[in-house]
């Protein structure tokens, strides 16, 4: 899978990937800091199957096991900035647009003190629904745009053709049989106007490709309570409301700089602190100033939960997107690998991942040479078909 960090310019994008993955990259008050794509991993903290089933511990290959919660792997990559215009080509905005089409989801990074505008140029009260709206509405565009360009490849047929015009864009079938309905639009024959193309594009982006929006700055005076109207469906008047102005994205209040500042303090050993917990521990010597600046953060997070940075793509990755974590093992008994490794892999699937495609997420070859499969947790011997569940320990069973 991969998550697209995503925003208008000035927003605190970069920082917030940096966070995310450990990877310094250029942070600056100005826009287009960023223009080639970032690439990194982020680990997100989740209770491990060892724990489960009883074992003393387990030997994580890939990201660490402490305390029983085991970090799992997510791709992420941060896009430069987008303006509005950009699925019209500005800003370079084909693009950065283009170099978002495999993402399975997004994190739209908002500045919630609105002291910046489209542009990330400075700004006082900038609407936030109007920000949050914006980025969607071209998000949507960019589809309405390629459909319109391929438009000779389905026109008059069907599904599948329609299928093959946005086949580098990663949606199923189901996913477009969806949209249609939502839109009102037939798959028989298809015969859309310009109105039809945007209402189906619109869809198909916003079920297709989930959002959760982190309203970053949160830490700023006054930007909390910006949030908190936009949840409520208070900001900016009556008729534009929390949920559609969202556009089926949940909304996150975070700090970047305040995550930034904790992960800073704790290679320093001024602090004990794991990214994602709602609280961390002075074990430093922070003078006067550091100490008011940690419990300033402190009471922050108390608040919020934490610094909001990480929960915001747990709730895309888990949430919105529903993605499962299950343990491919070769001995179904003691829970290992051919090494005697305790459930050294811990791979994220998408709901409905049936035993044969776990096969083949493993490698090729297993799924070439399936067999079957056996729930470790229950010795159960399954099928290529079996649907997985989260947290599922499995054997395949491959001829050699």
């Amino acid at each position: 899978m991969l998550v697209g960090i995503i925003g208008s310019p000035n927003k605190g994008k970069s920082l917030l990937f940096s966070t995310l993955t450990s990877i310094e990259v250029p942070v600056a008050d100005y826009p287009f800091t960023t223009i080639q794509p970032n690439q990194g991993v982020a680990m997100l903290r989740m209770k491990c199957a060892h724990v489960e089933m009883g074992l003393a511990k387990c030997d994580a290959r890939g990201g660490h096991c402490k305390d029983g919660m085991r970090e799992i792997a997510v791709p992420l990559l941060d896009v430069a900035g987008l303006v509005p215009g950009a699925s019209e080509g500005r800003g370079m905005g084909n693009q950065f647009l283009d170099d978002l089409r495999t993402a399975d989801g997004f994190v739209q990074v908002v500045d919630a003190s609105g002291r910046t505008d489209l542009e990330g140029k400075p700004a006082e009260n900038f609407p936030l629904e109007e920000e949050i709206g914006f980025l969607q509405a071209e998000l949507a565009g960019w589809l309405a745009g390629i459909l319109k360009r391929n438009e000779a490849k389905y026109k008059n047929r069907g599904l599948a053709e329609l299928m093959e015009a946005v086949s580098g864009l990663g949606y199923t079938s189901s996913q477009i049989t969806v949209a249609a309905q939502k839109a009102g639009v037939s798959l028989e024959r298809i015969q859309w106007n310009g109105e039809q193309t945007a209402r189906f594009a619109r869809n198909l982006w916003a079920d297709g490709k989930p959002m959760v929006v982190a309203a970053n700055k949160a830490d700023l005076p006054g930007a909390m309570e910006r949030v908190k109207r936009m949840q409520t469906g208070r900001e900016g008047g009556e008729s534009s409301g929390g949920a559609s102005a969202t556009g089926h994205a949940a909304i996150r209040p975070c700090s970047a700089m305040y995550e930034h500042a904790l992960q800073k303090a704790a290679r320093a050993g001024m602090i004990e602190y794991s990214p994602g917990v709602p609280d961390f521990e002075i074990t430093g010597s922070p003078d006067a100033a550091q100490r008011q600046a940690l419990e300033r953060i402190r009471s922050f997070m108390k608040e919020n939960g934490g610094t909001g940075v990480h929960a915001a793509l747990r709730e895309l990755v888990f949430g919105k997107l529903g993605m499962m974590v299950v343990y491919p093992v070769e001995d179904e008994n003691h829970y290992t690998d051919r090494k005697g490794n305790v459930l050294p892999d811990a791979i994220l699937v998408p709901p409905g991942t049936t035993a044969v495609q776990l096969a083949a997420a493993v490698h090729t070859d297993l799924a070439k040479s399936f067999i079957g499969a056996v729930d470790a947790k229950t010795k159960r011997r399954v099928g290529r078909d079996h649907p997985l569940q989260n947290g599922d320990i499995i054997k395949i069973v491959a001829a050699r």
